[in-house]
């Protein structure tokens, strides 16, 4: 079917290809006054009740619980291939990664036992 053809049968009524119906647009701020004041009350709701609602939904619906979960997490994740990395930019990763971690071991990322700042001993 070609253009003209498709044109001379498509009614009057309906707009061109382009064309708004609405060319003004919609008021500002329209669309959103129930989404804003939704979003406000579920807020409320939530500061209110949230820790003991998501306890009930993990313990009760964990089905569901991980479906919520699942829908905050980004569609797509980005990852990185070490060995893609140049030795400076591994060597940042390494210190990033312990700076973040090095809390958790306690005296153990001092120097203290396990002597995580030496290497470990080589034994024979």
């Amino acid at each position: 079917m070609t253009d003209q053809t498709e044109n001379e049968q498509r009614p009057e009524h309906l707009f061109k290809p382009g064309q708004s119906g609405n060319p003004a647009g919609r008021p500002k701020g329209s669309r959103n006054k129930l989404g804003e004041e939704f979003i406000q009350k579920l807020y409320a709701d939530f500061q209110e009740h949230g820790e003991a609602a998501i306890v009930k939904v993990r313990t009760e619906k964990p089905d569901a619980y991980l479906k919520v979960i699942a829908g905050i997490l980004p569609k797509e994740l980005k990852i990185t291939n070490e060995s893609d990395l140049t030795d400076e930019q591994l060597i940042e990763r390494i210190r990033q990664l312990d700076s973040v971690i090095r809390p958790f071991l306690g005296s153990e990322g001092e120097g203290g036992a396990g002597g995580r700042d030496q290497p470990p001993a080589v034994t024979h």
